[in-house]
């Protein structure tokens, strides 16, 4: 998709008004589906290490993660510089500038060392990568042996009348309405795009096991409309 290669400068048109409208088009939901997400990765010993957040955004997964984990410090990279400064003012209301830090830079070439995180998370952010597989080969190198990775994405339902409904909103609601409020035209088409041609449940978990990743696994939340997916190092 054309888009990809103009992520960053998509994300910063839209930045102001971008959680506003996650949590109104999921109906609150996407908070739930982050709880769930960080859990999934909460026990063992990589909860007490350093976590990469790849695709920060507006920080609610890092925060998330941040709240459930708090002996984890937290290096969020993202290649969209106004997306991170409302994340990172977020962070600051809370007191937690020290456990959470930012970075503009690619996934595609993660300006980080090979194997120095323990855990490594993405919220929402795989399906923009222009190459997933080289964002899944980097996060693989920057986690040392034994570390957890977690994808939370977007992903289609397997019941027909579901998929209809998931299809009917992505295509018509959620483009119009983010269009209203973002004052963007283009933005959320490409959002309702890259859902519907991504990749999601056996597939990605195969994407995710040839990137080197061992014990994959996901699981489908809310209909399957999203999914988490869950490996190690």
């Amino acid at each position: 998709m054309e888009e990809k290669k103009n992520i960053g400068s998509l994300f910063d048109r839209i930045a102001g008004r971008y959680d506003f409208l996650n949590h109104l088009l999921s109906l609150n939901i996407d908070r739930r589906w982050r709880r769930k997400a960080v859990a999934a990765i909460a026990t063992g010993k990589a909860a007490n290490g350093a976590c990469l957040d790849v695709a920060v955004g507006t920080a609610d997964l890092a925060i998330e993660t941040a709240r459930q984990l708090p002996d984890v410090r937290i290096q969020g990279l993202d290649l969209s510089a106004r997306m991170m400064r409302i994340g990172e003012e977020k962070v600051r209301r809370l007191g937690w500038e020290k456990r959470i830090g930012f970075l503009q830079g690619s996934a595609l070439d993660m300006p980080f060392e090979d194997g120095v995180f323990d855990i490594v998370t993405c919220g929402y952010g795989v399906r923009n990568f222009s190459d997933l597989d080289k964002g899944l080969s980097e996060m693989q190198r920057v986690m040392r042996p034994g570390g957890a990775l977690m994808i939370l994405e977007f992903s289609y339902p397997d019941n027909r009348l579901v998929a209809w409904a998931y299809d009917l909103y992505f295509s018509h609601i959620l483009p119009l309405v983010g269009r209203l409020v973002s004052k963007d035209r283009s933005a959320y088409t490409y959002l309702n795009k890259s859902v519907k041609n991504f990749v999601w449940g056996d597939e990605m978990c195969n994407r995710i096991s040839r990137a080197g990743f061992s014990e994959v696994r996901y699981k489908p939340l809310t209909f399957g409309i999203t999914t988490i997916y869950t490996a190690t190092k």
